[in-house]
C-alpha cells in the first residue's frame, strides 16, 4: 500500500507559518507572566493610622494586623501604620479614612459616638450581659454588621468596616483615693469616652473626652482628677502610674469593647478580590492573636505594676450596682430620643437574652477552680 504523504507549506510559507507561531509564543508568555511581574515590582501601597500613641500595645495591635495582611500577600498589599496624630488627631480619623486622606486606620467604634450614639453601643455599657466575644458574636451572627453598615450610610461615611479584638473588661479608672461609694464620683473631673460619658455624668462626674496621649498630662496639670483608659499595659505605658497610685478593677461602662479596622471604601473596593479575602481572614486572626497576647502582656503588666507599689481594689458592688441603675435610664431615655439608637440596642438585647442564657447556664466558674489551686490558706 502505498504510504499516504503529508502536505506541508513551501519553504517561504513555511518560514511564515514559523515566524507567526514564535511571536504568538513569545507574545502569549510575556502576557502571561506580566501580572507577575508587576506584582513583584509595584505592590500597592497603603497608608494608615491607629488612634493610638506609637508606644501604646494598641499600636502594636495595629500593626500586628497591617503584618498579617502584608506577610499573607506575599507583599502585593503592603500597609504603612503610624501613629496618632501623624496626620489628623485620633478623633478625626473616621473622617479622614471617608475623604481618602488616609487609606485607613485602626481605633475603636465609640470614637465616633459624636456622630452617632448609636455608634458607641459596640463598646459602651453593659450589654445585656454580653462579655466582648459575645458582641462580636451577635455583630457578625446577630445582625450587628448590618446595622453598623446602616449607620455608617446614613452618616455617608465612605468606609469597609471590620470589628475584632475582643477587650477584656476596662478598669473602672485611676483615682487619688479609693471608690468606696458611689457618691465618691460626684464633682470629680473624670476622663472617658462614648456612652461612658452619659454613665459617669449620671453618677456626678464633670466628664471630659480625651484621646489616650493627652489624659495622663491632663491628670498632670490637675485638669482630671481621675481617669480610666484601658488595661494595665497601656496604662502602664501611658504613664498613669506617675500621677496615680489607685486602680479601681471591674466596671460596666466598657466591659464588651472591640476595635475597628477601618478602610477607604473605594480604595478597598479596588483591591483585586483575592487581597480582600486575605484582608478578611487578617482580621479573624488578628481578633485571636490579640486576645492571646493581651492576657499575656495585661497579666505581666499587672504584676509589674503592683511591684511598683500600686494598689489595686475590686470596685464595690454597690458601684456597679449605681452604673447599671444609671444605664437602665440612659438607655430607656435615648431610645426614646433616636429610633437607630432604638433599633441596635433591641438587636442587641435579643441576641444577648438567648447566647447569655446559654452562656451562663454552660461554663463552669473559672474562679472557683483558680481559688481551689492558688487560694492562699
Amino acid at each position: 500500500m502505498k504510504k499516504r504523504e503529508t502536505k506541508r507549506p513551501s519553504d517561504p510559507s513555511r518560514r511564515k507559518f514559523l515566524r507567526n507561531a514564535a511571536t504568538a509564543g513569545i507574545g502569549g508568555a510575556a502576557a502571561l507572566a506580566a501580572p507577575q511581574v508587576a506584582r513583584a515590582q509595584d505592590p500597592i501601597s497603603m497608608k494608615w493610622q491607629s488612634t493610638w500613641p506609637a508606644k501604646d500595645i494598641f499600636h502594636e495591635y495595629a500593626q500586628d494586623f497591617a503584618a498579617k495582611v502584608n506577610s499573607m500577600s506575599g507583599g502585593r498589599l503592603k500597609i504603612e501604620v503610624l501613629p496618632s496624630g501623624s496626620v489628623v488627631k485620633a478623633f478625626d480619623l473616621l473622617d479622614a479614612v471617608n475623604k481618602g486622606t488616609l487609606d485607613g486606620g485602626h481605633g475603636v467604634v465609640a470614637y465616633w459616638y459624636g456622630k452617632e450614639n448609636a455608634l458607641a453601643l459596640w463598646g459602651s455599657g453593659p450589654a445585656f450581659g454580653m462579655d466582648p466575644n459575645m458582641l462580636l458574636s451577635w455583630h457578625y451572627y446577630g445582625g450587628g454588621k448590618e446595622l453598623q453598615q446602616e449607620i455608617y450610610s446614613n452618616l455617608n461615611m465612605n468606609v469597609v468596616s471590620f470589628l475584632y479584638g475582643p477587650m477584656p473588661t476596662q478598669p473602672l479608672g485611676w483615682f487619688k483615693k479609693p471608690v468606696a461609694k458611689a457618691e465618691d464620683l460626684q464633682g470629680l473631673k473624670f476622663r472617658t469616652v462614648g456612652l461612658s460619658i452619659d454613665i459617669f455624668t449620671a453618677l456626678g462626674a464633670a466628664v471630659n473626652a480625651l484621646p489616650g496621649a493627652e489624659i495622663v498630662p491632663a491628670m498632670d496639670r490637675g485638669l482630671l482628677d481621675a481617669a480610666e483608659f484601658n488595661n494595665a499595659s497601656s496604662d502602664k505605658v501611658l504613664g498613669f502610674p506617675d500621677v496615680s497610685k489607685i486602680c479601681m478593677l471591674q466596671s460596666f461602662h466598657q466591659c464588651s469593647e472591640q476595635f475597628e479596622i477601618l478602610f477607604n471604601k473605594a480604595k478597598y473596593d479596588a483591591l483585586p478580590e483575592d487581597l480582600r479575602a486575605i484582608i478578611t481572614q487578617a482580621a479573624s486572626a488578628s481578633s485571636a492573636d490579640m486576645s492571646w497576647k493581651a492576657i499575656d502582656r495585661y497579666s505581666k503588666d499587672y504584676e509589674a505594676l503592683k511591684a511598683d507599689g500600686i494598689k489595686f481594689y475590686k470596685t464595690p458592688d454597690a458601684v456597679l450596682k449605681a452604673q447599671l441603675d444609671a444605664w437602665s435610664k440612659i438607655i430607656e431615655k435615648k431610645s426614646g430620643e433616636n429610633a437607630m439608637f432604638k433599633k441596635v440596642l433591641e438587636s442587641q438585647k435579643a441576641y444577648a437574652q438567648r447566647a447569655g442564657k446559654w452562656q451562663g447556664d454552660t461554663l463552669v466558674s473559672m474562679r472557683m477552680a483558680y481559688n481551689h489551686f492558688f487560694a492562699e490558706g
